[in-house]
């Protein structure tokens, strides 16, 4: 398997961060999934620096057995212990640490294994549901006996020709991923308050508009509150103000094209809302403490 530098046609020019392919020729019968233990000497590719910051375009589920792990996903550090489960999507930026030992089930997938149904369905792209996930006794007890039964039928190669074998492979993964979405819903949900709460109702927003509104009294208009009632109901959920919310998801942002893409820092900031170079950086400076050609150099 080749791992792949996106050239400048595809966002990321040929010294920018690696991304690496779903690793197929490591699959079973060359299905587009795996699933089977973690463990030291396990990696995407023999190159692959995976502690060092890099991409996957795959989705990545692990089911930790012992901990705890520290694990970075998207600039933020995550610490899983036995019984937690971190699902890392598509394009997200992540790095493992050299420090901590990796035990517990893996589970990669394909883009496009799955029909779109199911992917909507399962939420497969849902970027704003939260990555590491705590699920109780009764919830973790599913996932396992999901996990367990589709790695059963993953690595029976006998019993069914190929197009049945990944038919039923299929079906058990949606089996499992079904039980997976519920859990990062409900998660985000009692983060968030119940769906179609203000809060919720603002972070959709916010999503879809933050790189080029960073105001929250146009916020606030346009869902039809207050800026008081929005200020409550953000600090409530989040414990932070609106306008940190969406000054947090700007900065994710401008991180991830200053990560994955060669685009010139005042077209990076520009792409984020600033139009004015100086004041990109001196907006990236001060949530950062660093400043965009200093975060760009330090992960190149």
């Amino acid at each position: 398997m080749a791992d792949r530098t996106i050239q400048d046609g595809d966002g990321v020019g040929g010294d920018g961060i690696r991304t690496f392919p779903f690793p197929v020729d490591r699959s079973v019968l060359g299905v587009g999934m795996q699933v089977g233990p973690m463990g030291t000497g396990r990696t995407w590719h023999a190159e692959a620096p995976l502690h060092r910051v890099h991409r996957i375009d795959f989705h990545v589920v692990m089911l930790f057995s012992d901990g705890p792990v520290r694990h970075m996903i998207d600039f933020a550090e995550y610490e899983a212990t036995a019984g937690d489960l971190l699902w890392i999507r598509p394009g997200q930026v992540h790095r493992f640490a050299r420090d901590s030992e990796y035990r517990g089930t893996v589970l990669t997938m394909q883009p496009g294994f799955l029909p779109r149904a199911t992917v909507e369905a399962t939420g497969l792209y849902r970027y704003d549901l939260p990555p590491l996930l705590h699920p109780d006794a009764a919830q973790r007890k599913g996932l396992q006996a999901a996990l367990a039964q589709l790695r059963r039928e993953y690595e029976d190669t006998s019993t069914l020709p190929l197009s049945l074998h990944t038919a039923v492979l299929r079906h058990s993964l949606t089996a499992f991923l079904l039980r997976l979405a519920h859990l990062a819903a409900s998660s985000a949900a009692q983060a968030a308050g119940r769906p179609g709460t203000t809060f919720t109702l603002f972070r959709d927003a916010v999503e879809e508009g933050f790189a080029t509104n960073h105001s929250v009294s146009a916020y606030a208009d346009a869902l039809g509150y207050s800026r008081r009632t929005l200020v409550r109901a953000v600090r409530a959920a989040t414990g932070e103000t609106p306008k940190a919310f969406i000054d947090k998801r700007v900065v994710l942002e401008a991180k991830r094209l200053l990560a994955h893409t060669d685009m010139p820092i005042g077209r990076v900031g520009a792409a984020v809302g600033f139009p004015d170079a100086a004041n990109f950086s001196k907006f990236f400076h001060q949530h950062t403490d660093m400043t965009p050609a200093a975060f760009r150099a330090e992960l190149r």
